[in-house]
């Protein structure tokens, strides 16, 4: 029986809504069951009553996990600066470190797997759809890497980078953010495998770019800022262009967690006038979401405001 990713959703809204002994019996069933390669994955009972695993799911989405797992201990530790969190929040950290290190280009993996996993075979028969690529450090890892992915990491990482006052906490962030960010810009925001294929392309999507590099700009203002600058001015009004275009129907739901986790950082880090143009896009967003009684979006209101 597979535990869906819904159980890492749970973590992020019930650790700001129920005891702090349920969200850290949560985060240690996750410790224990959900990170067998420093990445978020689901793990596969052997039956529904079982606690032994016999394999892994879900792993194509172990990026998008892994960076809101990070935000979700990253918030637990501004709240409770406990030492757990911490440890938590600089494993994730490398969880994250290791998607980018297995391409060897500084791409963003979906997962790894190591080659010698018994986990192995099932992993990459169920992943084969998004390619498969071998590692020389003897990794499998899966390509086709998603606009989704990569929400996910650049949401928990600045996130972390703000939540978490630790300097070795702070330098990783940074350097994982510019080794990714420099990636998707070296390619013209467009993610191409190491055969050349391109799994996905962020132009027609300026509130994705902008939050990137926003993020970028936060945690490494000397390599980012003028480029913020600029890509600001040119791409800011048509940040709310994807935001209508989704709320116009509920088709595809997942889309509004995505929506929110990009505005988060685009807008509680704007401090120009052009944050209103991010203020208006995240209020058609939170329109259209707020009587739906889903507490994420509740969550990850981002603080309003100027910077």
């Amino acid at each position: 029986m597979a535990v869906r990713g819904l159980l890492l959703l749970s973590f992020l809204l019930r650790a700001a809504m129920a005891s702090e002994a349920d969200a850290v019996a949560i985060s240690r069933n996750i410790q224990a069951r959900h990170l067998p390669y420093a990445a978020i994955m689901d793990p596969v009972f052997a039956a529904p009553d079982s606690n032994q695993i016999v394999s892994y799911t879900r792993c194509g989405d172990a990026a998008i996990w892994t960076g809101n797992y990070l935000a979700a201990e990253a918030f637990r530790y501004k709240v409770t600066n406990s030492a757990e969190a911490l440890a938590n929040v600089k494993s994730a950290i490398g969880g994250i470190k290791s998607l980018a290190d297995v391409t060897g280009t500084n791409l963003l993996a979906r997962c790894l797997v190591p080659i010698n996993s018994p986990y192995a075979q099932n992993i990459t028969q169920e992943e084969g759809p998004n390619g498969i690529f071998t590692n020389p450090d003897g990794y499998y890892w899966v390509g086709n890497t998603s606009r989704d992915q990569y929400s996910g990491v650049f949401f928990g990482l600045g996130v972390a980078y703000d939540m978490v006052s630790d300097t070795g906490v702070r330098s990783s962030v940074q350097a994982l953010v510019t080794r990714l960010l420099d990636f998707l810009r070296g390619h013209n925001w467009v993610v191409v495998m190491p055969n050349g294929a391109i799994s996905t392309t962020f132009i027609g999507r300026a509130d994705q770019q902008l939050s990137f590099l926003q993020v970028g700009r936060h945690v490494n203002p000397d390599h980012y800022s003028t480029a913020y600058d600029v890509d600001k001015f040119l791409l800011a009004a048509a940040v709310i262009v994807p935001i209508a275009l989704e709320v116009t129907d509920n088709n595809s739901y997942f889309k509004f967690n995505l929506d929110s986790i990009n505005l988060y950082n685009l807008v509680r880090l704007e401090s120009s006038s052009l944050g209103d143009v991010y203020h208006k896009a995240y209020s058609l967003l939170w329109n259209h979401v707020r009587d739906q009684q889903n507490a994420f979006f509740q969550h990850d209101r981002p603080r309003v405001g100027r910077a």
